[in-house]
């Protein structure tokens, strides 16, 4: 489908489908309408072939089709879809939604930051108005009252004293703008320490709320209302699970009931019971967060008393560090507020999509159920069969996972959301899937099952009955969501691409510029340097390397030389001594004047050679 409706065809039905909801006074997000019109696409019913193109007729008949499913008020469907769309768009774990409020916190005190760390005041009153701005900084960051209020601001102005004083300011001012954001955000954090100590001396703080006991008495409010909603929509989807079986067995009995409505009303109560269970793990993850640090904070509180003792001076050293970890479990407090607050606004907002049920089944048709048809919870069902379970032999071909030889049993992840894969496709209902009875591993997937005869009959041809599930699912278009298949359905509408690949959320994907740039030369270089063009160059070397074929070099060693080596001594250096004497005598001898004559030969044969002693006396000197 995704070569036919190409992208342009998609955006301009979702454009009309949106134009024409908004003139019927319903404006609709355009993630809702693309959902709406992948469903209708899905739809077996509605007759739209996935290997030919769409005409005009057929283009316009999807529009009518999405218009009508989207302004039909009692559709429990339409309800699901909304709710899904609703989760996705808003619901977000932790991590991300504490770094979300950071992000939006520092972009909140950019204007203060950049007003301080820019500035460069060099009178007085340019530096005492820094140093308001740096006060005003303290306080927001913080969160502990606002700039307006006057109590606060004294608060803060006499912390920040104790701890930069104003003649430090030239100190302050000559760091460097990142010098100076992180010194900031120090600031803020000893001011905060200094005044929740202050507080619990009773010393100031009458404008902090006391988050602790506020957070004591709010999450167990929340869980145990999370924990109501989550009863009384399990209790629904107990009673529509046994009318819809009762209704399987005698279609007749029950002519005034629509088989499709309750079906789809199953669908949205097990949904919205999913929700709450996710909702629910964070409220019990927070409470445990939230003890944990009415722990560390009390301990850290006890510390922080017994270093300071009613000391009038202490290093800063010692104290500075625990104001700091005060701080820093107090804004986890702040975040545990923040989430909670979000986990009640969730659970509020996904109440609306719960009201279909009682227009279309008023509590007492639901409580008047007719004879034979007993409303089993989902804890009996799987109690009644934890005595069976699959016989391997009757089944060789197929693989069976069993607690005992399997590690990590309870953490495999089972398909359809641990529903029951055979009574999805077969009867179209979500009945809990035992893992006692044994989990299927099929194509490197598992399946669990309510019963030991729905195992048998699964495992026999599993390829079957998953596509059975699948076509439930193009039928039933909410169970895309809830069965965990959008992997299987990213392919058919090209707007699914936008959605995230990881959860399944229908939100666009986030877009940021980017650059690349590479190196003018990737591969090293390859340029010879000795290369020479000029032929009177070249002749040049030739004439060069010619005349040094014609040099020799000459070595020679002696018997005395060859076998020697280096020899190092060391002596002590001479000392200057010098010696004085009484007189000074001097004595001259003749030089000695000795020649030879006859050494040169002759014509002789015989060398005739006469010594000529010319030295003069010793007594003519």
């Amino acid at each position: 489908m995704s070569g036919e409706l190409s992208q342009s065809v998609i955006k301009r039905i979702i454009r009309q489908v949106g134009l024409e909801c908004a003139a019927q006074g319903q404006s609709l997000s355009e993630t809702l309408v693309a959902f709406m019109v992948k469903a209708v696409v899905l739809d077996p019913r509605n007759d739209f072939n996935m290997d030919r193109i769409l005409t005009e007729n057929d283009m316009q008949d999807l529009i009518q089709l999405c218009v009508t499913r989207l302004l039909d008020t009692t559709n429990p469907s339409l309800s699901t879809i909304k709710m899904q769309v609703y989760f996705d768009m808003n619901y977000t774990n932790r991590d991300e939604l504490l770094s979300e409020q950071e992000r939006v916190l520092e972009g909140k005190l950019a204007p203060v930051v950049r007003a301080i760390t820019e500035s460069g005041p060099r009178a007085q009153e340019e530096m005492e108005k820094v140093y308001q701005k740096i006060v005003t900084y303290v306080l927001l960051r913080s969160g502990l009252g606002s700039p307006t209020d006057i109590e606060a601001v004294r608060e803060v102005t006499a912390a920040l004293q104790s701890v930069l004083p104003q003649t430090e300011m030239i100190t302050f001012i000559s760091l460097s703008k990142k010098d100076k954001e992180q010194q900031l955000k120090d600031l803020a954090m000893l001011v905060t320490g200094i005044r929740l100590y202050n507080k619990k001396c009773q010393k100031g703080g009458s404008s902090i709320d006391d988050l602790p006991d506020i957070l004591n008495k709010a999450i167990p409010s929340a869980t145990q209302t999370l924990d109501e909603r989550l009863n009384s929509c399990q209790l629904l989807a107990h009673r529509y699970t046994a009318l819809l079986e009762s209704m399987q067995e005698d279609p007749q009995g029950y002519s005034q009931l629509s088989t499709s409505k309750l079906k789809e009303a199953l669908f949205n109560v097990r949904q919205y019971e999913a929700f709450l269970c996710i909702l629910q793990s964070d409220a019990i993850t927070s409470a445990q967060e939230v003890e944990s640090l009415d722990v560390q904070f009390e301990a850290a509180m006890m510390v922080l008393k017994n270093t300071v003792q009613d000391k009038t001076s202490i290093e800063s050293k010692e104290v500075f560090p625990l104001f700091m970890e005060l701080s820093k479990l107090w804004t986890g407090f702040q975040d545990e507020m923040l989430l909670l607050s979000f986990l009640t606004n969730m659970a509020d907002n996904l109440q609306q999509f719960l009201e279909i049920q009682s227009q279309l089944f008023p509590v007492e048709m639901l409580t008047s159920l007719p004879e034979g048809v007993t409303v089993k919870t989902d804890e009996e069902r799987i109690k009644e069969t934890m005595g069976t379970r699959v016989n391997i032999s009757d089944l060789k071909n197929q693989e069976w996972l069993f607690p005992e030889n399997t590690d990590n049993f309870d953490q495999l992840i089972i398909q359809y959301h641990g529903f029951c894969a055979h009574s999805i496709g077969v009867k179209g209902l979500t009945l809990p899937g035992n893992p006692a009875i044994g989990i299927l591993k099929h194509k490197e997937k598992y399946y669990v099952f309510s019963s030991k005869e729905a195992a048998y009959i699964f495992a026999r041809d599993p390829d079957k009955f998953i596509q059975l599930n699948i076509e439930k699912a193009k039928e039933y278009a909410e169970l895309i969501q809830l069965l965990e298949l959008r992997h299987q359905f990213e392919y058919l509408v090209p707007h699914a691409q936008a959605r995230n690949a990881k959860k399944g959320s229908m939100k666009p994907p986030p877009k940021h510029d980017s650059g690349t740039q590479t190196d003018t030369h990737i591969l090293p270089p390859t340029i010879v340097r000795s290369y020479e063009w000029n032929e009177w160059e070249l002749r040049r070397k030739a004439i060069k390397l010619a005349n040094l074929r014609r040099k020799l070099t000459h070595a020679m060693q002696t018997d005395l030389s060859h076998m020697r080596r280096e020899n190092f001594t060391q002596v002590y250096l001479p000392k200057d001594v010098g010696t004085q004497t009484k007189r000074d005598n001097t004595s001259n001898v003749p030089k000695p004047q000795i020649f030879l004559k006859g050494l040169r030969g002759g014509s002789f044969p015989t060398t005739h050679m006469v010594t000529v002693d010319l030295t003069r006396p010793l007594d003519e000197t």
